[in-house]
């Protein structure tokens, strides 16, 4: 009993331990996030072109200033938060799994980062305008500034796991799950797929 019962104790305080790293790493973020907040807030805001976001409550812009903040904390502390985690479970990987893992990790993270990087630069900038172009003479287009950091947040989150996708065909090919056969086979489904995932994901014009 006490030898099935210690390890595991061990390992709770193991996680325990971790886990505060973790949560004090994400509190220096946020605060250094704090200080980045409303400059990345400006970059964002800047395809509206100067109509500035409104803010339907006094509380609607300090909201949305703290998530941002919190957003950033996460990116800032993601480094941490990935040690910490390999640091867990790296006793019961095998060594080509943590070669993988320690492979794979930094790349994902480089992908994505490539992706929300592409969306706010190139996409955006872009997208905006020609969506408020649409019945420009007739209609005012204006946003919440929630509503637009809603907006803006999906745009990079999917942006950045769509340039994720080499990296999950590569693995899903080296794990032997698909082949290049099989993939070039699956080219029409997965364009209609992508399709109908690209109609579901993309954010609508309305507010709910």
């Amino acid at each position: 009993m006490d030898e099935l019962g210690m390890p595991l104790l061990q390992h709770l305080e193991e996680l325990r331990q971790r886990l505060i790293r973790v949560v004090i790493a994400v509190a220096v973020g946020v605060i250094a996030g704090m200080a980045a907040a409303e400059p990345v807030l400006k970059v964002l805001i800047a395809p509206l072109e100067g109509n500035l976001p409104q803010a339907l409550s006094p509380t609607e812009g300090p909201a949305v200033y703290f998530k941002v903040a919190v957003v950033i904390g996460v990116v800032i502390a993601m480094p941490v938060i990935m040690y910490q985690i390999f640091q867990f479970v790296a006793p019961g990987l095998e060594s080509n799994e943590k070669r993988y893992v320690l492979v794979g990790a930094p790349v994902a993270s480089l992908c994505f980062a490539l992706g929300v990087a592409f969306a706010a630069t190139v996409l955006l900038p872009a997208a905006i305008p020609f969506l408020n172009g649409f019945l420009g003479d007739i209609v005012e287009h204006r946003y919440s500034i929630d509503y637009y950091m809603s907006f803006v947040s999906n745009i990079l989150l999917w942006a950045g796991l769509v340039f994720e996708t080499p990296l999950v065909m590569f693995f899903l090919a080296k794990l032997g799950v698909v082949t290049p056969q099989g993939f070039a086979q699956a080219r029409r489904i997965v364009i209609v797929g992508a399709a109908v995932g690209a109609a579901i994901i993309t954010p609508t014009v309305d507010p709910v």
